[in-house]
């Protein structure tokens, strides 16, 4: 099974390729590509253009993970735009891309990356595949990014979208980014720590996107995340006694929306999310508990 991936240098990406072995990667700086990621075939693409639809050949499987980082600081208005953009016109090109091949060279599946943020923040509803969206701006965002992946499937090719939780790992994501302040005794809840983190520990990341590549009653959406959501006050716990750490020092959730503005939303909203999917198409989980979880992040 031939691979192709876009995105493939970012910290998802890069754990995907080595389990995939070697796949063609699509990126704007081909050079660049191969000095990251070794044993891999790296081609030129524009988002903004037209794709080669020879790197398409011998492909059965697409991993479409391309996008703008989320988790990264205050949006204004030209940071929204990126984050937008990146996702909805980058997914719209492939699929157009796609769309130009005749119907036999096409890949046979499509696994688009998406967020929960397609939920918006719910409280302590428990959300599943077929709860309905938020309308704040990123639930926004992975709606119309879902509905550009989805028109993959009018062309034969089987589409599922991963709604990726936080994803535990330390060489990257919103763990990567914790683990300074934590490490100093820096660390502590966010706003009332009341607020439900779906959380998912990167080799169950990737262990469901092979899943959902490898089975073809996969399809339409697949929430990534562990089957045990917590309160951030829960995360936060974990985390510190991980790493033997105190975790005394809240943020206030004034503080947040005065330093992050829009942003701050993400980190207070609540997302308390169940994998339907994933477990009713017989994924196991590795790590289906936090602390376990997040040890192994820590410790690898």
């Amino acid at each position: 099974m031939k691979s192709l991936i876009t995105g493939g240098t970012g910290f998802i990406g890069r754990h995907l390729i080595n389990r995939l072995g070697s796949p063609v990667v699509l990126g704007r700086d081909p050079d660049r590509i191969r000095k990251v990621l070794k044993h891999v075939e790296a081609r030129k693409w524009d988002p903004a253009g037209e794709i080669d639809p020879a790197v398409f050949a011998g492909v059965d499987t697409v991993y479409h993970l391309a996008g703008e980082p989320v988790f990264d600081g205050r949006w204004d208005s030209e940071k929204k735009a990126r984050i937008m953009g990146s996702r909805v016109d980058g997914t719209r090109s492939l699929v157009s891309a796609l769309a130009r091949l005749e119907p036999e060279q096409r890949p046979s599946t499509l696994i688009c990356s998406s967020a929960i943020g397609y939920y918006g923040s719910r409280g302590e509803e428990m959300l599943t595949e077929s709860s309905l969206p938020g309308s704040d701006f990123l639930a926004t965002v992975c709606r119309r990014w879902e509905e550009e992946a989805m028109k993959a499937a009018e062309l034969g090719v089987r589409v599922v979208t991963i709604r990726i939780g936080v994803v535990l790992g330390k060489d990257g994501g919103a763990l990567a980014k914790m683990l300074t302040p934590f490490k100093l005794g820096l660390g502590g809840r966010l706003g009332n720590g009341r607020q439900y983190m779906s959380w998912i520990h990167i080799d169950d990341l990737i262990g469901i996107m092979l899943h959902a590549a490898r089975n073809p009653e996969v399809h339409g959406p697949v929430n990534g995340v562990a089957p045990n959501p917590v309160t951030n006050r829960e995360f936060t716990a974990a985390l510190a006694s991980a790493l033997h750490r105190p975790a005394i020092l809240p943020v206030p959730g004034c503080v947040l929306r005065a330093g992050l503005g829009e942003f701050a939303a993400v980190l207070l909203g609540s997302q308390r999310i169940r994998p339907d999917k994933a477990i009713q198409t017989g994924y196991k989980f590795i790590y289906p508990l936090l602390q376990a979880a997040m040890q192994a992040a820590i410790n690898d």
